[in-house]
């Protein structure tokens, strides 16, 4: 049976995923969803990655979200349990050690939104629509959509996606601050990897307490989130990393980076 979800490990300390269900709108099944979680431990116990690309396979649809036909052979409480499970996935995303990029390749709707929003960075090509369309189903984004959303774009432009369930184009993703890039199609993977690429050419110690401190700053005032950001700043000093960069500097040369 063809794998659901495919890793590819590239040489420049880099980790690309890809949703692998074209036929199915890559729609998360909950083969699906057990093959990402697994993807996702895989790359955290490898200390040679440092960034993390999730894309899809074909052309037309990033993630569709949940599975529906699989969904109608549910109970009530098998359909909790697995929106639960769905949102897990996505924590489990927003808490990868590294920064994750969502090079979003078709229409990200529902589910496959959230998933976009769970990771750090997005780049959408032009023609893509993005919505989470939940309250046209009857139901609201359970995987993270309504918290997630209004912290990236505000209240206002949150509440008008959600209440509408309208999608909306990449250029209008883009002005919104929904997508971080918005590209031709064609060049899509090749500037989620140029991004990529300039990421993890920087010290790894240093990207990931500085996604830390991003995130949980996020979370309180400012006083706590300058404390925070103190604490995290505090684990890059005893690095070997940091002495390579300072040396790298003075010899004025490109610096290699271990993670030590």
């Amino acid at each position: 049976m063809t794998e659901q979800i495919t890793l590819d490990i590239k040489d420049e300390h880099i980790a690309i995923i890809t949703l692998n269900r074209p036929e199915a709108a890559n729609a998360l099944s909950k083969t699906m969803l057990d093959e990402l979680n697994e993807v996702i431990r895989k790359i955290n116990g490898d200390s040679s990655l440092y960034c993390t690309i999730i894309t899809a396979a074909g052309k037309k649809v990033f993630c569709a979200g949940a599975d529906l036909k699989e969904r109608r052979g549910m109970s009530e409480q098998q359909v909790i349990d697995t929106v639960r499970y769905i949102g897990e996935t996505m924590t489990a995303i927003e808490e990868m050690k590294m920064p994750v990029i969502a090079a979003i390749n078709g229409s990200a709707f529902g589910g496959g939104l959230e998933l976009a929003l769970a990771c750090d960075l997005r780049i959408a090509a032009e023609d893509v629509k993005l919505g989470l369309t939940e309250a046209s189903l009857a139901i609201i984004p359970g995987a993270g959509g309504t918290q997630r959303l209004p912290r990236l774009i505000g209240l206002g432009h949150a509440k008008r996606l959600i209440f509408t369930a309208k999608p909306i184009h990449s250029q209008e993703a883009l002005s919104i601050g929904l997508v971080e890039q918005s590209v031709d199609g064609d060049d899509l993977q090749a500037e989620a990897y140029y991004l990529a690429k300039t990421i993890a050419a920087n010290g790894p110690i240093a990207l990931m307490q500085a996604k830390k401190a991003i995130n949980a700053g996020m979370l309180t005032d400012l006083s706590t989130g300058l404390e925070l950001e103190h604490l995290h700043y505090k684990e890059t000093l005893p690095t070997s990393d940091r002495i390579e960069g300072l040396q790298a500097f003075k010899e004025k040369r490109k610096p290699v980076y271990k993670g030590k």
